[in-house]
């Protein structure tokens, strides 16, 4: 069951949260220990991105086991994941780019939707389809928060918030976050796939816990 409505409340419970942990896992008996790490760190919303075989199965249980957990999926590229994801109880949905099929279907089905954009083009698509969270990506590869504030300028008034990704860490999370443009940041740095593989989840809960302080 989604916490929030589709679309338009989407920015506005990212922006609850502040981080977006973003996540591959390659076992599935990571998937719950992993949630309940960044859960002790204070991050309670993650992307969960379906590059590996087993990534639904694994939303699935950690949507069972830890119902607090905001789950999202991510790399969602066609209408058959954005139905999959709905099945294994994601919240929100994202892509790393904007295609009208996905988003549509996602509105059909209730499931709130952030396409990714890099241009003025792309962002005029995605709120034209009705979204109002947009993931900024790759963020720090197009031109940071300076390209981002360029794009999103002739858009404002109509109240689009982003989620940026990719490049970002804690040496420059601060200045992503002092934006208004932005709800919430993607951050794949906190829970890295080496340290799910090696399981180590005392290092997540440190990595979360240092990201927080500093949204703190």
């Amino acid at each position: 069951m989604n916490h929030f409505a589709p679309d338009t409340d989407l920015g506005q419970a990212l922006s609850q949260s502040r981080i977006v942990a973003v996540l591959v896992i390659d076992e599935l008996a990571s998937a719950v220990p992993l949630a309940e790490s960044l859960l002790r760190g204070g991050i309670n919303a993650m992307e969960l991105t379906l590059r590996t075989p087993i990534a639904l199965e694994a939303a699935a249980a950690i949507r069972s086991a830890l119902p607090e957990m905001r789950l999202g999926i991510g790399t969602i590229l066609n209408t058959e994941q954005v139905d999959e994801a709905v099945a294994a109880g994601a919240e929100f949905g994202v892509s790393p780019g904007i295609n009208r099929e996905v988003v549509r279907h996602a509105g059909a089905v209730g499931l709130p939707f952030g396409p990714g954009v890099m241009t003025p083009s792309e962002v005029d698509l995605a709120l034209r389809e009705g979204c109002r969270l947009l993931k900024f990506f790759p963020a720090e590869s197009a031109g940071g928060l300076a390209h981002l504030k360029n794009i999103a300028a002739p858009y404002a008034h109509l109240g689009a918030k982003y989620l940026p990704l990719g490049g970002i860490h804690l040496q420059n999370l601060e200045s992503w976050l002092s934006s208004p443009l932005v709800a919430a940041v993607g951050g794949s740095w906190i829970a890295p796939r080496e340290l799910i593989r090696a399981k180590n989840w005392a290092q997540i809960v440190k990595n979360a816990a240092e990201a927080m302080d500093r949204v703190r």
